[in-house]
């Protein structure tokens, strides 16, 4: 497949609903591969909802417009799967009540989350570990009748969140675990991973060629993305790269098709979440400057509170094809998803005949008029 990169740009024409000022820097334009909406025929594009909070949110948004919804988090307890107390498992219970609304919605589980799989190496290194795991997914899949399962393995052999285990041997092992739940689990139960989108996950951590062919898709997370420079300001979910930072959903899908992976497998990921950094200087308005991370922000609450009655003004990088905000006085810079950019990310992967789009997490998002109605009318638009 030839993802292309022509015709298209990313420049934005129009102002924000509760923003800002409507500024652009114009570094040049970035764009993306177009086609007439006759050749986007992707009965199976996938839109992905991760979910993990509160049970009383479950129900509140529109699953209309959702092919998956992804329950978070299970982790492991010995070498079984497991619920980390009970109201988690009614959580589970709630998500799978949607059906009864929405018969096509398919329900998964996750095991692990960034810092939830401090044991999976361990684990997952004995073909006795592997068996027992996948046999206890089976159980938990057929008692609460859900879909399947989402594994985030943060990460294999390069390893993650602070000092968890990571080795060499992961990677076969990981392979070896998807194989064993390919064998163990009924066939109707789809199976997922999550996956870094920087080239030393991609190079080191999966053997895709055997993988891929156990798997039903694969979750890119093209968001926290690093910088060029550490401790530097950039977009921590940018389509395409940029002279301030070379990482990018864009570079991240044509390296893997150069290595001939089908990347109708892979969604590329949205982020209904911010990064909040402080101590920005305000040269060329926060972008690609020193700074210190301050917290991470529902994209609802980017929006409402984070607004230019408080100061801050709004930016559009036409190269990178995202949005960030920068606070002058407060010298506080904010990295996000809006609806530009996300209905960006949806033409980018209808258009490349990607696998679809996923997003972290769906409670980040507005109840309603908010990123996920974004997706939808794209999606729409471009396969009506």
């Amino acid at each position: 497949m030839n993802i292309k990169g022509s015709k298209v740009t990313c420049i934005k024409t129009f102002s924000f609903v509760i923003l800002l000022l409507l500024s652009s820097i114009t570094l040049g334009s970035s764009t993306y591969h177009r086609q007439s909406k006759k050749e986007v025929k992707n009965s199976s594009f996938r839109v992905v909802a991760y979910f993990r909070g509160d049970i009383k949110e479950v129900q509140k948004y529109d699953y209309q417009k959702v092919t998956h919804l992804i329950y978070c988090f299970m982790y492991l307890k010995g070498n079984q799967i497991g619920f980390k107390n009970e109201d988690s498992e009614n959580t589970l219970k709630e998500c799978m009540a949607l059906k009864k609304k929405y018969p096509r919605l398919k329900v998964l589980i996750a095991l692990g989350g960034w810092g939830g799989c401090e044991t999976c190496s361990s684990v997952f290194s004995s073909q006795e570990g592997r068996v027992e795991f996948a046999h206890s997914v089976q159980e938990v899949l057929v008692k609460y009748k859900a879909d399947g399962i989402d594994i985030d393995w943060e990460s294999p052999v390069i390893g993650g969140y602070k000092d968890h285990k990571a080795a060499p041997e992961d990677k076969e092992n990981f392979t070896q675990l998807i194989f064993t739940l390919r064998k163990t689990l009924s066939k109707r139960f789809e199976i997922c991973f999550d996956a870094n989108s920087t080239k030393d996950f991609i190079d080191q951590s999966i053997d895709w060629k055997k993988v891929l062919p156990q798997v039903n898709f694969v979750n890119l997370m093209t968001y926290g993305l690093p910088t060029d420079k550490r401790g530097h300001t950039g977009h921590h979910t940018a389509l395409f790269s940029s002279p301030f930072q070379s990482e990018s959903i864009d570079k991240s899908i044509k390296y893997i098709d150069s290595l001939g992976l089908p990347t109708n497998k892979f969604l590329i990921g949205a982020a209904f979440y911010s990064f909040v950094v402080k101590e920005v200087d305000s040269l060329n308005n926060g972008l690609g400057q020193n700074g210190k991370f301050k917290s991470n922000v529902n994209y609802s609450n980017v929006m409402l509170e984070y607004t230019e009655a408080d100061g801050y003004q709004y930016f559009w990088d036409s190269i990178a094809c995202a949005p960030y905000l920068y606070n002058p006085d407060q010298k506080i810079f904010v990295t996000f998803d809006d609806k530009h950019s996300v209905s960006l990310k949806t033409k980018y992967a209808l258009q490349n005949h990607l696998g679809g789009i996923m997003f972290w997490r769906l409670n980040g998002d507005f109840y309603a008029d908010g990123l996920l109605d974004t997706i939808d009318k794209e999606i729409k638009n471009l396969t009506k």
